[in-house]
């Protein structure tokens, strides 16, 4: 497949996997590659990624999980093109499959209640409150639209079977709403803070600008707090803990069952 102007070819997981994405508008950075981390799928395990873009978090999840199959659902079409270009790339032809679609609207093939995990990056900005990219694409994937965060998340749970999992990415000044309509149908809420820098090192210390959140659809059981991981040496160089999941495609240490 010829590699075409406005797309650019680079890779994840230290070229374990290849991905092409636009040359402007949303780029994939960090935030995909650690929600794929997040995600406790096993052999034969179906997992939906919603909002998946050019697929980067359900390439690096069946990287890292041999016999998962991942359904990715993405209402910008050109990105599902691309994405399907990744599939191919990446030897993942029966594995992965990206449908075009809106979450408001779900495709009739995408059933809910049908999946062993859900996992998202939801738009995170309020148009009322930010100032948004220029680029249309880029605008679509970060800003919230119709549905707000609260349909996301009514959408994304109705997805999941029941005592299945949904994990999602979302900045930490979103963290008492996305509990709040969490904690409506799911329990066992883990959540898990990415901190720039140690926490406990006065001199460097900043807060966590993004949390990883996990939820078990239909559990009462209670909310745990986890002490997250530390992304950054006081260098700016990458964590030993961030270079195994980055470069190494390590999952990230929830200490669940069946997990490191």
């Amino acid at each position: 497949m010829a590699l075409r102007n406005d797309v650019t070819e680079d890779t994840l997981l230290g070229g374990k996997v290849i991905l092409r994405q636009p040359v402007s508008g949303y780029r994939a950075a960090i935030d995909p590659v650690l929600l794929a981390a997040a995600i406790p799928a096993r052999e034969g395990d179906w997992v939906l990624d919603i909002g998946t873009g050019v697929g980067a978090a359900a390439l690096c999840l069946a990287r890292r999980v041999a016999g998962c199959r991942v359904v990715g659902l993405e209402v910008q079409r050109e990105l599902v093109h691309i994405a399907t270009e990744n599939i191919v790339l990446n030897g993942f032809t029966g594995r992965v499959d990206i449908m075009t679609g809106d979450l408001a609207r779900p495709p009739p093939r995408l059933a809910p209640g049908s999946y062993d995990q859900v996992m998202a990056n939801p738009p995170y900005l309020d148009p009322a409150a930010n100032d948004l990219s220029p680029y249309p694409g880029k605008r679509t994937a970060t800003a919230e639209g119709a549905l707000g965060l609260a349909g996301w998340i009514e959408r994304c749970l109705s997805m999941a079977r029941p005592g299945g999992w949904l994990t999602l990415i979302q900045r930490s000044d979103r963290l008492d709403a996305l509990l709040d309509l969490l904690t409506k149908r799911a329990g066992d809420i883990t959540i898990f803070p990415l901190w720039p820098f140690d926490p406990f090192d006065r001199a460097i210390a900043k807060p966590a600008a993004r949390v990883i959140v996990r939820a078990r659809v239909g559990s009462h059981a209670p909310i745990k707090l986890l002490g997250g991981m530390v992304l950054h040496e006081p260098d700016g160089s990458y964590s030993r803990a961030a270079e195994d999941v980055l470069r190494e495609g390590a999952a990230l240490a929830f200490n669940g069952p069946g997990e490191g």
